[in-house]
């Protein structure tokens, strides 16, 4: 059993983590970050959900660069094959579920 409270968690370096479950192979993470990841394709699907702050979704859908938004509350899925990057407006609180071992 665990209570996270996800506004009070930092990391040491954007995008540090603090592991949460791994279910099956599929891992639960909330990251910490105030700036972008890096362009990179998952071996398996992603979910992204950002708990704190905005972050601009880069991504690539059928050659297209496209940026979306997202608030708190709003969810990002990225099939397999989907090319895409996180930037932070600011700083960002995400939870990201994926298979174990992605980028």
């Amino acid at each position: 059993m665990k209570v996270i409270r996800a506004k009070e968690f930092t990391a040491e370096h954007s995008w540090g983590a603090l592991d949460i479950a791994n279910m099956n192979g599929v891992t639960t993470r909330l990251h910490w970050t105030r700036e972008p990841y890096k362009w990179h394709v998952n071996d398996g699907e992603e979910v992204f959900v950002v708990l704190d702050g905005c972050v601009e979704m880069h991504y690539k859908e059928n050659g297209e660069f496209k940026v979306v938004k997202l608030k708190v509350g709003d969810i990002f899925y990225a099939s397999v094959g989907t090319e895409h990057v996180a930037h932070p407006v600011g700083e960002a609180r995400v939870l990201v579920q994926e298979k174990e071992g992605s980028v």
